[in-house]
């Protein structure tokens, strides 16, 4: 009796108009298109993109070397070099982030002690060739000298998660 049942459902080709009425339903719906140049998608506060590093208000870079970054960095993305300043502190020589290899989980900017490296909430940027996907010291600190003001918002606005 079950393969009679089954043989008329399948000769009646009932799966395919209940699937048709599904198809049919959506079909008058609103459609939830975001046309991206002109509209953006809403964007958690906590979202982490483009890396940048800080200066103090002195306009020295935070940096001080310590490595904690490229310590704890799972995809060993971060390469650092320092080296001894006359001062008797250390500095960054060589600062730099493989962005293919990043997989923007935040590790590098919740180890820092100075609050020197940064996830910023930019997400609209791209590479044109392969060898711009290594960031350099200097790329970083231009972003964090670009970027600053909404930086400092944007981790004030955090500061009672942290």
């Amino acid at each position: 009796m079950n393969t009679v049942v089954r043989y008329l459902k399948s000769l009646l080709l009932l799966e395919l108009f209940q699937g048709l009425g599904v198809t049919m339903r959506h079909f008058f719906k609103p459609k939830f298109t975001i046309r991206y140049p002109e509209e953006k998608t809403p964007k958690s506060n906590r979202f982490r993109g483009l890396h940048a590093l800080r200066r103090y208000p002195n306009g020295e870079e935070r940096c001080i070397a310590c490595k904690l970054c490229e310590a704890v960095c799972p995809a060993l993305a971060i390469t650092i070099d320092s080296t001894q300043r006359d001062d008797g502190s250390r500095r960054t020589t060589r600062y730099d982030i493989d962005l293919f290899k990043c997989i923007y989980c935040g590790y590098c900017e919740e180890s820092c002690p100075v609050d020197s490296i940064v996830l910023t909430d930019l997400l609209e940027f791209h590479m044109e060739e392969r060898v711009e996907r290594v960031v350099s010291k200097q790329q970083l600190l231009a972003i964090g000298d670009r970027y600053e003001s909404q930086i400092a918002a944007n981790r004030e606005r955090d500061a009672a998660y942290r």
